[in-house]
């Protein structure tokens, strides 16, 4: 049998600058997470990585940071002169909002590839997700005055930054990027109708640390489990008022519906709070199903590539991504939260015979080798380009 680490051919190693402003600790983020664990799987397989990072976290502690956040993204500061030193070979940026401005990537000496990893170019709440239901007013509009209006990130005042980056940042964020990666094919098709070209952007999804995987569980312990924020948007509070009484449900996750989460709670559903990773993959493997009733869009959830690395198929409902993946790779089922107990009923039948099925889906799309050698292939190719120019 081949080994995919054999199959990448022995090349200089690149030096990889990765950008990102960390989201505050009062927000668990996956992106924080995949940001960490791909700098991680680069230096695994050789690539010399610096991560330049700002941190909401401390930066907070300022009064005075709503303004100099603002300040920020008007005037376009970004990392370069730490940069410098590095010398990279390319820079990869992860997020900027709200530590770095976006300006000065038209002038950056080195290629620049950009990831989305949300919707925040074209939503100030980043999730298309307003009041109970899917909204694209700015970005059907194309101005950021909704956002505005009704406050849509943590209120109006913390709104206004978020609406300076839209109106001074986006073109020179994304446009003048040399490649732009996004999570999932209808990501890159949101993005392609707001006017971002199609042939710039490459879709590749998040991928599960090899650390991590610990193989297909039996899915012995007759438990379901959610595991995410407890916030509106994630669908949970929909989700324990249709959910079955005699179904076993396990929550992992915290998040400010945590007291409406806990009153609604019968006998047969555990609240687990924050556990580590290790932690949710045992509870993975041994889960019947992942439940993933997400009411937006998403971007592509790290929970996907986990459930699937331990054969666990997802029961989800549209609009999200995972409802999209689940139709066209088969693993899982997708309905809605109105029908959610023969929903269950269903899926405790078929769940079992998709499990190998499950992990082979993981095994050719969403392992780290293959995020490696894709992410490689774009970084190769822009650095030729770059060349030849």
């Amino acid at each position: 049998m081949n080994n995919p680490e054999h199959e990448r051919p022995m090349r200089p190693p690149l030096r990889i600058a990765l950008v990102h402003s960390f989201y505050s600790s009062r927000n668990p983020s996956g992106e924080n997470s995949a940001v960490m664990q791909q700098a991680e799987a680069m230096r695994r397989a050789g690539y010399i990585v610096e991560v330049f990072g700002q941190r909401t976290d401390e930066r907070e502690l300022s009064r005075l940071y709503p303004l100099e956040a603002a300040l920020t993204v008007a005037t376009g500061r970004g990392p370069k002169p730490d940069m410098r030193e590095f010398e990279p070979d390319l820079i990869h940026i992860h997020n900027l909002f709200p530590n770095y401005g976006k300006s000065w990537i038209q002038s950056s000496p080195v290629p620049v590839v950009t990831s989305i990893h949300n919707y925040r170019p074209l939503c100030a709440a980043g999730t298309f997700y307003r009041d109970g239901r899917v909204c694209t007013d700015c970005s059907d509009g194309g101005s950021s005055v909704p956002a505005l209006m009704h406050g849509c990130y943590r209120g109006r005042a913390q709104t206004v930054p978020v609406a300076i980056g839209q109106r001074f940042g986006a073109d020179a964020g994304l446009r003048h990027s040399d490649a732009v990666i996004v999570l999932s094919d209808q990501m890159r098709a949101m993005y392609a109708q707001s006017g971002l070209p199609w042939g710039k952007m490459h879709t590749i999804p998040n991928f599960l640390p090899k650390s991590l995987d610990s193989g297909v569980g039996a899915g012995e312990g007759r438990f379901w489990l959610y595991a995410g924020r407890l916030s509106e948007e994630k669908g949970i509070l929909e989700l324990l008022r249709r959910w079955p009484a005699e179904s076993k449900l396990v929550l992992v996750g915290s998040g400010e519906l945590e007291p409406q989460v806990r009153a609604l709670a019968n006998e047969n559903v555990s609240i687990l709070g924050p556990v580590d990773r290790t932690r949710l993959m045992a509870l993975m493997r041994d889960a019947t199903g992942v439940v993933f009733p997400s009411r937006c869009f998403e971007g592509f959830p790290l929970i996907y590539p986990e459930a699937l690395s331990a054969g666990t198929p997802i029961l989800t409902w549209a609009p999200n991504v995972v409802s999209t993946l689940v139709r066209a790779e088969g693993t899982g089922l997708v309905g809605g939260s109105e029908d959610m107990e023969d929903l269950v009923r269903v899926a405790g039948d078929l769940f079992p015979t998709l499990r190998s099925h499950c992990r082979s889906i993981y095994d050719s799309k969403y392992s780290e080798e293959k995020w490696l050698l894709t992410i490689d292939a774009v970084y190769r190719s822009v650095l030729q380009i770059s060349n030849i120019a």
